[in-house]
């Protein structure tokens, strides 16, 4: 008894020691590399709705360009649409805000956006499928917002039952330059 006692004994101040060394290694390591992308706001507009992001590039370099292609959901959760928002270039280590106006959307029958796939990730040493394996989403509306690996038939479909043969409308940042 005295033996298992002493065990738990050592087991347990082990643990304790490994736990007291986590905050030092925690310190000492880089951030993940990320992009994040926040849903910040979906408002009516004069065209439609405006949806407003939050773009985060802590990749580590600049992105000369960085493009996404979104579903939109509508309320009964089936595609509605299928559109490409062009963010222009995201510098490093830099937040930016950035507007696209969907023309034709009414804001509260959106229920879901959805990012497809990146259709263009360029920059100095980033790798074309860094904008997408490196993405993180979040929302701040109640639009649910999320990547998911996978889903790229929701474009197949969509094509399929509207008849599209390009299936997309390009949207450019809404903000004068």
């Amino acid at each position: 008894m005295t033996s298992l006692t002493t065990s738990l004994r050592l087991l347990t101040s082990a643990f304790a020691m490994s736990l007291a060394m986590v905050p030092a290694w925690a310190e000492g390591s880089a951030p993940v590399p990320a992009l994040t992308l926040e849903l910040n706001a979906a408002q009516p507009s004069d065209k439609g709705c405006r949806l407003t992001f939050l773009v985060n590039n802590n990749l580590g370099a600049d992105l000369s360009k960085a493009e996404f292609e979104i579903a939109l959901f509508n309320t009964a959760g089936v595609v509605d649409r299928l559109t490409v928002l062009d963010f222009k270039d995201l510098p490093a280590g830099k937040t930016k805000v950035t507007r696209f106006d969907l023309a034709g959307t009414d804001c509260t029958k959106v229920s879901r956006v959805l990012i497809n796939s990146a259709t263009e990730c360029a920059g100095t040493g980033v790798e074309p499928a860094a904008c997408m394996r490196k993405l993180k989403t979040d929302t701040k509306t109640g639009i649910a917002f999320a990547s998911e690996t996978g889903v790229g038939t929701a474009s197949r479909i969509y094509r399929k039952y509207r008849g599209l043969a390009a299936g997309r409308t390009r949207f450019a940042d809404t903000r004068g330059r």
